[in-house]
């Protein structure tokens, strides 16, 4: 069985500033903004939720099928999913039009600026999901129409999804969230996410998590917690031996969920495998570029948390 997983396909420009954004940008100058960032650090990567999220499922030894739809420049990515025996069979490609394209910049603090080109990306509203050997589905950030499109697809042909809105947030309404509530089977936001949901459907957490078998709130270095049956689960951070790189590790904390689902562990457990996976990927530039056994993993897991992973 296999996890059907709809968002971006993107390649990643990343660069890293040697400052804080907080020293450049002056509060009292935001309506003149005009600011510039040395960035010794440049490097391309491949990213998108969906790739990011399949790669993660796919090290933890679980098939992953991305779907999105790409461009005419995807022959590098392609080759790479090929490499890691990624499953390309819902991947659509697009012949006018560029895979989508994010230019990141990280400060000192690990704050983010984000430049996004959808590309391709806004063409995946012409893809249709398939139930057929599916066992669950997530969806995260892509087009505002394919996101709609594929919750109410998902929800038609029985299958328990995440609704994962991430940076397409600033997409929808309180109604149109409130919709998707109702159709998912998961929430899984971080905490900033968290409290734009609550603002535009005025519902509170606990509303929210009665809705749906599982809310699954990211607080970054706090940890994060599952609000599941009436109450909550706290989940600790996992630790990393550096802390190289936040970008990506949303996606690599889905990837974890999922597993634990695909598996039918417990949340408490699948909690922590989200956020072990979520320290191996800091460890690392990039969103693709950590690596494990499943015999190391468990091992780490197994020290990490005093628990057997089975």
């Amino acid at each position: 069985m296999s996890a059907l997983i709809c968002g971006s396909m993107a390649y990643d420009t990343i660069m890293v500033y040697s400052g804080q954004f907080k020293d450049a940008i002056l509060p009292d100058k935001v309506h003149i903004l005009n600011v510039s960032f040395l960035v010794p650090q440049l490097r391309r990567d491949f990213g998108g939720t969906a790739g990011n999220i399949a790669y993660n499922l796919n090290l933890l030894g679980e098939k992953a099928l991305p779907m999105g739809t790409v461009g005419h420049d995807f022959a590098a990515y392609a080759q790479w999913f090929d490499k890691n025996k990624i499953a390309r069979d819902f991947l659509k490609v697009v012949p006018d039009m560029y895979t989508a394209q994010a230019y990141i910049t990280t400060d000192l603090d690990d704050n983010q600026i984000t430049a996004f080109h959808p590309g391709a990306m806004a063409q995946a509203d012409s893809q249709n999901i398939a139930g057929k050997g599916v066992r669950i589905g997530s969806i995260s950030a892509e087009s505002r129409e394919a996101m709609l499109l594929h919750a109410q697809q998902f929800a038609d042909a029985g299958i328990p999804f995440i609704f994962d809105p991430g940076q397409g947030i600033p997409l929808f309404d309180g109604d149109e969230f409130r919709a998707f509530i109702d159709k998912a089977s998961y929430v899984a936001v971080n905490d900033y996410e968290a409290e734009v949901l609550m603002k535009r459907t005025g519902w509170t957490l606990e509303q929210i998590a009665g809705k749906v078998d599982a809310l699954i709130v990211t607080r970054g270095g706090k940890g994060s917690e599952i609000h599941t049956g009436g109450k909550r689960i706290e989940i600790p951070c996992a630790k990393a031996d550096s802390l190289t790189d936040p970008t990506g590790c949303g996606d690599a904390y889905r990837g974890g969920l999922l597993y634990g689902l695909l598996r039918g562990l417990d949340w408490e457990t699948t909690g922590r495998v989200a956020s072990l996976m979520g320290a191996y990927c800091i460890e690392r530039s990039g969103t693709q570029n950590h690596r494990f056994s499943m015999a190391d993993f468990k091992t780490r897991f197994k020290k990490e948390f005093r628990g057997e992973l089975a």
